[in-house]
């Protein structure tokens, strides 16, 4: 519910204007959620995930458009992605996901003003009644829990 009431959106399209992204990176990654910084991305973990290990790679530059991404930003933000992928599969054992850039608030971007790849992982089985008839989202760990163990094995893996 905190999402769907606009609880943390920005107030404005400006990297100054509350943009969480922008903010992030000044947090200590523990607070922040994040499991991975790079020279012109980092990952972190969804503050209102679809599932559990649900991430993002986000470039540090408060840009909305994917064109507008340097050709440097667009690599790290992709091998971001790929590393994201394999300590998920290694950590949870995920048997898909979903990954996706939502481009515009028309097509489902929650924070439109500053770009974001989403790593979802999926399990069989993982849609049941309770987002459909309970509007909401079961999940079976703590965010804080989830970016320590994601964390130590993007670590371990380089």
């Amino acid at each position: 519910m905190a999402y769907i009431k606009g609880q943390d959106k920005p107030t404005g399209d400006g990297p100054d204007d509350g943009c969480p992204f922008c903010a992030a990176p000044r947090r200590a990654d523990e607070d922040a959620l994040i499991v991975a910084r790079g020279e012109h991305a980092y990952a972190v973990l969804n503050l209102y995930p679809y599932n559990s290990g649900h991430l993002m790679a986000v470039p540090y530059r408060h840009v909305a458009d994917y064109p507008e991404l340097t050709e440097a930003e667009t690599l790290e933000v992709a091998r971001f992605t790929q590393q994201a992928m394999r300590v998920i599969r290694s950590v949870m054992g995920p048997h898909g996901f979903n990954l996706g850039i939502n481009q515009g608030a028309v097509a489902g971007a929650g924070i439109a003003a500053h770009l974001h790849q989403h790593v979802v992982p999926r399990w069989g089985g993982d849609t049941n009644f309770m987002p459909i008839v309970g509007h909401t989202r079961v999940l079976p760990e703590l965010l804080a829990d989830a970016r320590r163990e994601l964390a130590a094995a993007w670590t371990a893996a380089g």
